[in-house]
């Protein structure tokens, strides 16, 4: 008895079918966020590469796409030396929040535990 095997391919999260949409729901019913485990970094032969997840439906088993914004090294040193904070405007981008959280208290998380 011989049963065929399931078609391959491969797809992008933003281009699921209905039916491998739902599958990717059922199996990770929180988003990929919560199963960054199962993200697996595939080479492409010109040098890129790109991330996915496997997910099976009746007829197919999927690779899905992910985009994920890795840093490299160029990105760390911009960051390090300062030249993160703009963009090729001149316009200041986005940047780490300041470390005094003080100043974004409400003045009622004063209370202390008393035992």
């Amino acid at each position: 008895m011989s049963t065929t095997p399931k078609r391959r391919a491969v797809c992008s999260y933003e281009n699921m079918s209905e039916e491998l949409a739902a599958a990717f729901a059922e199996k990770y019913p929180k988003g990929y966020n919560d199963y960054f485990q199962d993200l697996v970094k595939y080479d492409k032969p010109d040098g890129t590469n790109f991330y996915a997840v496997t997910v099976e439906i009746p007829d197919a088993i999927y690779l899905v796409k992910i985009k994920v914004k890795t840093d490299d090294a160029e990105d760390l040193e911009r960051w390090l030396d300062g030249e993160d904070g703009e963009d090729s405007d001149g316009n200041e981008g986005e940047s780490l929040p300041d470390d005094n959280i003080s100043q974004y208290s409400s003045g009622d998380d004063d209370a202390t535990d008393s035992e």
